[in-house]
């Protein structure tokens, strides 16, 4: 052979050797790109991780292998490893708007918020007509707890799909959010109209109308509430006061709330304990249950036992009647009571009026009427008036029973979250009881509210 030719052919077969190798790792990660996708369709998202896994150790520079993996890493909350990979893509495609996006949404799902709204404006600057961008940068501030900056993102989606039920559903959202309830609704009749079913909006419309109590509902991914609280009661004629102490911590449960309370109470030097069980379950279509037990060991000032049951049902437009019975288990005598109401939300107020009967020798009614208004737009923050009349027989605070001729009260509440954890509640009012020795007495209390 040629001695010219022999380098030659000898780099020939090297190359021609090399790139069969090649080829068969291409081939390779074609294989598990292939296999990763058929595994990701069917909802198995190891498998495919797996796949995208070994694809990217058959070919470190497949975008295809390397964007997918990051994907599923963030949906099954891998998310550092997730960012890492979205990073290394940019680190050479610093304007891809897709891998923008992709970091910017694991970005807000980790409540990493200025870095995820860097990227996601990123997104729009470059492609302002990009719906699902506007999306995500919606999402970003309203998770974040900034309605009116979600609400101009969620316009912006609005304008460039304006047939999209989605936006419009998602721009109620924030609107409720900013307590604009009425744009809010405006918004839902819009999606309608755009394709969204009835039941989807009127479910919704429902939604809006009604605004759960705190002790039947909780926001975001915050499954236990704790408060602990202090009553203290003045009283003329040169009574003496009363202190009232209360604890207690409550589950959330996809149907429901249960809770465990413990009370004090300490009047005329007397002191007493009770235990309670307090829960919420749904029942039916816009109906909800609140029952509840208590018990005395020594039943000096609370009833030896008490029973509590009162049923919620929705109806119309905002409207929300109830039914309840309560008995009472004192060491001297049993008390049967039955009460009526009915609510009704409008935009943010909630109003109810509420009659309670006490059959006794001398039957005892009792009316009570609540106007509260939700300031921030959701079941945290509220302020209430509240008073009421009585004639007969009525149950004073924390079941004693007292035989009155006849009574008024008023009072005022107001309860505000400062952070998405902690809250207060603080009370105030008086009453007027005219019996045979006539008395005024006036209560204030402060309770804090813990959630996690």
């Amino acid at each position: 052979m040629n001695r010219a030719l022999a380098p030659a052919l000898a780099a020939w077969l090297a190359l021609a050797g090399l790139t069969g190798v090649t080829a068969a790792w291409a081939e390779a990660a074609d294989a598990e790109l292939t296999a990763a996708k058929e595994a990701r369709d069917r909802g198995d998202y190891a498998a495919a991780i797996g796949h995208y896994r070994l694809a990217l150790s058959s070919d470190p520079q497949s975008y295809e292998a390397k964007f997918q993996l990051a994907r599923l890493l963030s949906y099954t909350r891998q998310r550092e490893e997730a960012i890492r990979l979205y990073t290394e893509l940019l680190s050479t495609r610093p304007t891809n708007s897709d891998v923008l996006l992709a970091r910017g949404r694991t970005l807000a799902w980790e409540g990493r918020w200025s870095e995820s709204e860097a990227d996601l404006k990123a997104v729009t600057a470059l492609l302002p007509e990009y719906g699902d961008a506007w999306t995500a940068l919606g999402d970003l501030y309203l998770w974040s707890g900034r309605p009116a900056d979600a609400i101009q993102a969620y316009t912006r989606w609005v304008s460039v799909q304006p047939n999209e039920p989605a936006a419009y559903l998602a721009r109620s959202k924030a609107y409720r959010s900013a307590a604009d309830r009425t744009a809010a609704r405006a918004d839902l009749e819009k999606a309608r109209a755009s394709g969204a079913t009835d039941a989807e909006v009127d479910r919704l419309i429902a939604s809006l109308e009604q605004r759960p109590q705190l002790q039947a509902a909780q926001p975001g991914n915050l499954r236990w509430l704790a408060h602990v609280g202090d009553t203290y009661s003045n009283f003329s004629a040169g009574r003496s006061a009363w202190s009232e102490y209360d604890a207690s911590v409550r589950g959330y449960f996809p149907r429901g709330s249960l809770a465990v309370e413990s009370l004090a109470a300490r009047r005329f030097s007397l002191t007493d304990h009770a235990f309670a069980l307090d829960g919420y379950a749904d029942a039916w279509s816009r109906a909800y249950l609140n029952l509840r037990y208590q018990y005395a060991p020594n039943a000096t000032l609370y009833p030896q036992r008490g029973v509590r049951a009162e049923l919620f049902q929705g109806i119309g437009r905002g409207w929300e009647p109830s039914l309840s019975y309560d008995h009472l288990s004192f060491t001297s005598t049993n008390v049967d009571m039955y009460g009526v109401g009915l609510g009704k939300y409008v935009g943010n107020w909630y109003l109810r009026w509420r009659t309670l009967l006490v059959p006794s020798t001398t039957l005892g009614v009792s009316h009570r009427a609540v106007a509260r208004y939700y300031f921030s737009g959701n079941a945290d923050d509220y302020v209430e008036l509240n008073g009421g009349f009585s004639r007969g027989s009525e149950l004073a605070p924390h079941s004693v029973l007292l035989n009155v001729t006849s009574s008024w009260t008023g009072g005022a509440q107001i309860q505000k979250f400062f952070t998405p954890r902690w809250g207060i509640w603080l009370t105030g009012s008086v009453s007027d009881e005219h019996t045979s020795n006539p008395f005024v007495e006036r209560d204030a209390s402060v309770t804090l509210l813990l959630r996690w």
